[in-house]
């Protein structure tokens, strides 16, 4: 059974810093690559960062370069999303997910998603 399971979430201050963790099992993990989106109340979900299979090659949205980093542990099946200078608008509920697909950044090339964790960012 393939699963995904994020953890790390919470409440912070604006300006503050947070570490997600994805655990995988169940998927050859050092074959997928990994990203992680967020969906914000009342809007849809929206793309965070993505790492490719060996973690060598990264994509982030606009929104989060220079404050957010993904990175993998490929011998421990986990994939992280380090957040730091937090803003109120980074508020949303974070999910990972396993794709196939070398380049993969549109959801709909993913086909394994985690449950979510929620992040807070209080002003």
């Amino acid at each position: 059974q393939v699963q995904l399971v994020e953890s790390g979430g919470g409440l912070v201050q604006a300006g503050g810093s947070l570490r997600l963790s994805c655990v995988a099992s169940g998927l050859f993990f050092s074959s997928y690559t990994m990203g992680w989106f967020r969906q914000a109340p009342g809007k849809g979900r929206e793309f965070v960062a993505t790492i490719r299979r060996t973690g060598g090659s990264t994509d982030y949205a606009d929104s989060v370069k220079g404050r957010f980093t993904v990175s993998r542990d490929n011998a421990k099946n986990t994939v992280y999303l380090q957040m730091n200078s937090l803003k109120p608008e980074d508020t949303a509920v974070y999910y990972c997910a396993a794709s196939n697909v070398f380049r993969a950044s549109r959801q709909y090339e993913y086909s394994t998603w985690g449950q979510g964790t929620q992040v807070t960012v209080s002003s």
